[in-house]
């Protein structure tokens, strides 16, 4: 990892002064876990307290101008029509293949005002294709840089809101645009944890702040701390996707189980035709859950068999999963494999047993 090449977080010092343990993610060195029980320990304190993450390595994206939000209904998969302002919603970038560029989350401030959080490493490339297609006074502008991202997920996040005077209770999947301190902040009822939280958008330049108070905030509560190893844990627990594993150039929508976040019956947006086309075909592989049996940790790329040793499947992500004390994956596996069968991973040259089951596999509170 060259420090020429890599990039940091605003709340980089931070880290390296709680002695984090840093990795490159996605040309980022961004935190994987806190001295102090690591993962599981950050795993555990989100599903039962309250933990924070540092996800400033997302990116940021402004559509601006006369008609940005019609505009964008005709490139991304979700249906922006569903959706009024103050809202946000998950949504797809496709190839027209059907491909998956990006998944992201769209803010709808206005009609002619929507913000939008892609995935590290593909910003830059869903920014070159909206404006490509941008029409005139549409501007579309990368805003990587501009802005730190903190997401506080966990059965006390309000409490800890509460404490620092920050906006609380609004629905799943809603945004309010606020000040603390003096200093605007975008309070979004979102996270990628499965539970109840807040991410919150603020200046590169406040960020420290505002993680300073809430850490001080959290400590009531017990809270900590938490990597991105414990997002990762966390995350496939509940079966969210992950662009580069469920989700990718190869692995569409259809495929990736992401179908309900594609307005099917817009009359365009990038991938509609290629992606109709395969929905109806009913042949494709499709993402499901696996919960392991026997011993062991399924890992991406591994194959999963049938019990006659036949090729059914390929693991896309998998983990130990902390609060169930075994193994979890995700995998596309031939549609004809039913719920409840009982397949094998192909584990470094060892069988690892499991079942197909549907996710999440834990309850998660993120939409109470």
């Amino acid at each position: 990892m060259s420090d020429s090449t890599t990039m940091t977080s605003p709340l980089h010092d931070r880290h390296v002064g709680l002695g984090a343990k840093m990795a490159d993610f996605s040309g980022w060195s961004m935190p994987i876990e806190y001295p102090g029980g690591g993962v599981v320990a950050e795993h555990t304190a989100v599903r039962e307290r309250v933990g924070l993450f540092d996800v400033s390595h997302l990116g940021n994206a402004s559509v601006r101008g006369p008609g940005a939000k019609d505009f964008l209904n005709t490139c991304l998969a979700n249906d922006l029509d569903r959706i009024e302002p103050g809202k946000a919603q998950y949504t797809l970038c496709c190839d027209e293949d059907g491909g998956v560029v990006d998944d992201l989350i769209a803010y709808l401030r206005s009609e002619d005002d929507v913000f939008l959080i892609p995935n590290a490493a593909n910003t830059a490339e869903v920014v070159r294709r909206l404006q490509l297609e941008a029409p005139a006074g549409v501007e579309v502008s990368d805003e990587h840089r501009e802005h730190a991202i903190l997401a506080l997920q966990g059965p006390a996040v309000d409490e800890v809101m509460t404490a620092l005077g920050l906006p609380t209770g609004h629905g799943y999947m809603s945004f309010v645009d606020t000040t603390w301190e003096g200093v605007p902040v975008t309070v979004c009822r979102t996270g990628y944890t499965g539970e109840r939280g807040y991410e919150l958008v603020c200046a590169s330049a406040d960020a420290g702040a505002l993680w300073d108070a809430l850490v001080a905030a959290m400590e009531p509560y017990a809270g900590i701390p938490c990597g991105l190893g414990a997002r990762d844990t966390l995350r496939t627990e509940m079966g969210y996707a992950l662009h580069g594993n469920e989700l990718s150039r190869e692995i569409t929508p259809v495929m990736g189980r992401t179908a309900w976040a594609v307005g099917w019956d817009k009359p365009t947006f990038w991938g509609k035709d290629a992606l109709t086309r395969q929905r109806e075909a009913k042949e494709c592989r499709l993402s499901r859950g696996l919960l392991v049996t026997g011993r062991g940790i399924p890992r991406a790329g591994c194959t999963v068999l049938d019990q006659d040793g036949t090729e059914v499947g390929v693991v896309t992500s998998g983990t130990f999963g902390p609060t169930l004390r075994r193994g979890v994956a995700l995998a596309l596996l031939d549609r004809t494999i039913a719920e409840g069968t009982p397949l094998v991973v192909d584990v470094r040259g060892r069988r690892v047993e499991v079942e197909m089951s549907r996710p999440p596999f834990v309850a998660g509170g993120a939409a109470g």
